[in-house]
């Protein structure tokens, strides 16, 4: 096996980025504080071609030094949008017709092995403050909580851990590579 070098990875240009079509996902940061996980997710739902990423209340928007650290470029690339109410941005999105999902230890809670989005079915997935988590009212508006299974003593994960999880999946679901 050899490494690829950086040419070799057919990456797309940033206009290309924005034309092509995208997996209908948004990722919506409920309270997120830390500049470096809102980088992580950029990068990450860049990698992914998701849809749009919500930033809502105290979450850190571009530009800003430590959300390019992380996010290598991918604040230029990606789709975003500042809301001041998370909980006003979910109810805008479900009259929109995307069904929202919050990322949280929950009662009811759909364990991630059992969540199957349908192929090109709208979707908004909540990620929530890093010590906090989601406010239980955008859980109460939600239509259900996605749970990531663990099984040590620690049960929780970093923001941009999660969000790298739980959007990879819905991603390999929606696209059909399952």
């Amino acid at each position: 096996m050899r490494k690829l070098r950086n040419k070799e990875l057919n990456r797309l240009s940033v206009e290309e980025f924005k034309a092509s079509a995208k997996t209908p996902i948004i990722a919506l940061l409920d309270n997120v504080r830390s500049l470096n996980n809102v980088g992580s997710v950029f990068r990450t739902s860049d990698a992914l071609c998701l849809e749009e990423i919500y930033l809502c209340g105290i979450t850190p928007t571009p530009p800003h030094n430590d959300i390019h650290k992380t996010a290598l470029g991918a604040e230029d690339s990606m789709t975003w949008s500042y809301h001041e109410n998370t909980l006003t941005a979910v109810i805008a999105l479900q009259k929109q017709g995307y069904k929202v999902y919050c990322v949280e230890q929950a009662e009811g809670s759909t364990s991630l092995i059992d969540f199957k989005p349908a192929i090109n079915e709208k979707i908004a997935l909540v990620f929530g403050n890093e010590v906090k988590g989601v406010q239980q009212t955008v859980i109460d508006s939600s239509d259900g909580c996605i749970e990531i299974p663990q099984f040590g003593t620690k049960h929780s994960l970093n923001i941009s851990v999660s969000a790298g999880i739980v959007l990879w999946e819905a991603t390999k679901q929606m696209r059909g590579m399952v």
